[in-house]
């Protein structure tokens, strides 16, 4: 074992005691972290844009039409149902925070991040994790807030450890990935893959995003969604710490 273990991606026994991943839709701690909470069971999965818009759009926004549902359908109550289903195929806790999904709202009425990070950090500490695990926060304006979210609490929160995990489909977009990476590195959380334990069961992580039963048909024509489910794609979970001492330097090279 190498003298700083940590720097050649080993994590300590403890680290991950206790966790919880924070998903910005229902589906998304399915779809980009099924094997870590498989390895994990008793997780707590936080989905921020879990609460149901003042009122649904009438004719249904196009997302929601292509999954089914029609004018007067109460689409959370649905998909809450559905997570639950999900997580208990991964034998995780769903927690539901209130905020709501961007396509029911106006740019001006989406809810910031500062406002978020409130909330979320309250359910995280009432899951007592230990390890928390975030979007890195692509394309999509929710994983972004979500992401950014996370990252307030985590400059409050050092006593955790703080990791990310790559956004199903959205990491394949060209540059997404990439610029993510880039962003954090310039900040004071460098984001680094780790070795990270899982329990690779693509069975189960298909059983648990099948779940889903309303989001199927528009992630496949969006997201490539029958490529992805068989287990074709893996995850990697990145932690965010400090840079080592001196190492900082590396960000003006």
């Amino acid at each position: 074992m190498p003298d700083n273990p940590i720097t050649w991606g080993v994590l300590p026994d403890d680290c991950l005691a206790r966790v919880a991943v924070c998903s910005p839709h229902f589906d998304d701690a399915a779809l980009g972290a099924a094997h870590l909470l498989g390895a994990n069971p008793g997780s707590t999965v936080i989905t921020v844009c879990a609460g149901p818009p003042a009122r649904y759009p009438d004719p249904p926004t196009e997302w929601d039409a292509l999954g089914g549902f029609r004018a007067g359908d109460d689409v959370v109550a649905l998909r809450r149902e559905e997570d639950r289903a999900a997580m208990a195929v991964l034998d995780a806790t769903p927690r539901w925070l209130d905020f709501v999904d961007h396509q029911y709202l106006a740019p001006s009425e989406r809810t910031t991040p500062a406002v978020i990070s409130a909330a979320l950090e309250s359910a995280i500490d009432e899951s007592g994790a230990t390890a928390v695990f975030l979007p890195m926060g692509l394309a999509n304006p929710d994983h972004v807030v979500t992401h950014e979210a996370g990252l307030l609490v985590a400059a409050r929160r050092p006593d955790l450890t703080w990791f990310c995990y790559e956004d199903g489909g959205y990491k394949h977009i060209p540059g997404m990935l990439a610029w993510r990476v880039a962003k954090l590195f310039r900040g004071a959380l460098w984001p680094t893959p780790m070795i990270v334990p899982v329990a690779v069961d693509d069975a189960r992580k298909r059983a648990a995003i099948e779940c889903y039963t309303s989001q199927l048909a528009p992630l496949d024509r969006d997201h490539a969604l029958g490529a992805r489910i068989g287990g074709a794609v893996p995850e990697q979970f990145w932690i965010l710490a400090p840079p080592p001492d001196g190492w900082e330097r590396m960000r003006d090279m």
